[in-house]
């Protein structure tokens, strides 16, 4: 497990050239240097060197980020954002009363069991995946969190693929650990990466495929983390449903004319199937939302931590898709659907919040 010392010559790779700043939603709300990469990195030198300690305040400013990864993609130095904020969090955290009790609830006696509890109850109205013979493409499902405690995903796949040749696989995988890695629980998240892996290496696929755009890209985030078993994670092989829908050309019939609108997660790297499928949607009219691929706001654990700031990109979300006069707004990551029902409510906007699944199986599927 590295240490902060670790990222200290990626520190100093830094230009200071300020394109962290054109890229961060939050600084557009609050041009202050340490809420962008440039400034927190200075502050995590001076620790790195013994010059600062390791404060709340420089704690605070470390938690003052979505984890969207936009600043990683502008770096001209290419560093790892994130990678070096989950690292400095975890240090921070180690040895504070509030890290332990974070652990703690996040442990699986707790975190894990409770999940399982709602996830068996759930089960009582979830349909179930039965093998199916000559299967052109297995895949390997990764149910995150909330759609292991929710039965809605399982019954709209069911619908979707009632016909298709496809046979969907689904082990007893753990949370992808992003929520722990945010928060610091460094251990935490590499004993659920490591559950997950020995499950991937054990199964025979062909994708591995989530409907959360932030599992997906944690997922993909595994061999910074353990860099022993990167063998295991293979990028091309990882997609979400929207692409897996696209690629198998399903057609679907609405009853009525629909206007709808799409919110591009953070953390979802590629939307090219959004085109495809709404292409093959009878009576769908597509709108699209300004600045679409801009943060909601919600960003896990973000929203608690700064739920001014939190409320701020919701509501400026909100008002964009309040313009696109749309019946739906989709999006194709749990979290994502929390923030923006959370900035149409604050703006009163009419626009009902729905995942790509959940509105595909409101369609008659054409055979």
């Amino acid at each position: 497990m590295k240490t902060l010392k670790d990222y200290e010559k990626e520190l100093n790779k830094c230009s200071k050239c300020a394109l962290c700043e054109q890229a961060c939603p939050l600084y557009k709300l609050n041009p202050n240097d340490c809420v962008v990469s440039k400034g927190k990195f200075i502050m995590l030198h001076g620790v790195t060197k013994g010059d600062l300690k390791f404060s709340k305040n420089i704690n605070k400013y470390i938690d003052m980020c979505l984890r969207c990864g936009k600043c990683n993609d502008f770096c001209p130095s290419g560093i790892d954002v994130c990678e070096i904020l989950n690292c400095a969090k975890y240090e921070y955290m180690n040895d504070k009363l509030s890290g332990k009790i974070i652990n703690f609830l996040e442990s699986k006696l707790i975190f894990s069991n409770f999940i399982k509890i709602i996830s068996k109850i759930s089960n009582l109205c979830r349909p179930s995946f039965k093998p199916v013979l000559n299967a052109e493409k297995n895949v390997l499902y990764f149910k995150g969190c909330v759609n292991q405690m929710l039965p809605n995903t399982d019954k709209n796949l069911a619908k979707i693929f009632k016909n298709s040749s496809i046979n969907i696989i689904t082990p007893g995988f753990d949370c992808c650990g992003l929520p722990f890695l945010s928060d610091g629980n460094m251990k935490r998240f590499i004993e659920t990466a490591n559950h997950n892996l020995k499950l991937i290496e054990n199964c025979n696929y062909d994708y591995l495929v989530t409907d959360c755009a932030s599992c997906e890209y944690t997922l993909k985030e595994y061999p910074k983390y353990i860099e022993q078993q990167s063998s295991q994670i293979n990028p091309e092989k990882f997609l979400n449903w929207g692409d897996i829908i696209a690629r198998e050309n399903f057609r679907f019939k609405y009853k009525k004319h629909i206007k709808v609108t799409f919110h591009k997660p953070c953390h979802l790297a590629d939307d090219k199937f959004l085109k495809q499928i709404l292409n093959n949607c009878e009576k769908v009219e597509y709108i699209e939302l300004p600045d679409y691929d801009e943060c909601c706001g919600f960003a896990g654990s973000f929203s608690i931590k700064n739920p001014k700031m939190s409320a701020e990109l919701a509501i400026q979300k909100a008002k964009n898709i309040n313009k696109t006069g749309a019946n739906y707004v989709i999006t194709t990551c749990p979290g994502c659907i929390l923030g923006l029902k959370y900035g149409l409510f604050l703006t009163k906007g009419k626009a009902k919040v729905i995942s790509l699944l959940d509105f595909l199986a409101k369609a008659d599927i054409i055979e």
